[in-house]
């Protein structure tokens, strides 16, 4: 589907945007610090050194915020 301008954009569809952002921003978040944190759990968990949890929480909050600043930021 073609890309709309802002002539073609119907009345109903303003907001939109705003509401995909209030959700994907926060789902980036979550699910960056699930993710790497929980690798960094299984790292700690076989490697026996509980450092992995939050540099595992730290990169994955990093990552988070590099995708929201490419997909938002722009």
């Amino acid at each position: 589907m073609p890309a709309m301008s802002e002539k073609q954009r119907r009345p109903e569809d303003d907001g939109r945007d705003f509401a995909d952002a209030a959700w994907s921003v926060p789902s980036y978040l979550l699910s960056g610090m699930l993710l790497w944190g929980g690798l960094g759990w299984l790292l700690s968990h076989w490697t026996g050194v509980h450092a992995f949890i939050p540099i595992g929480v730290v990169i994955g909050v990093g990552l988070a915020c590099w995708l929201v600043y490419l997909k938002h930021g722009r």
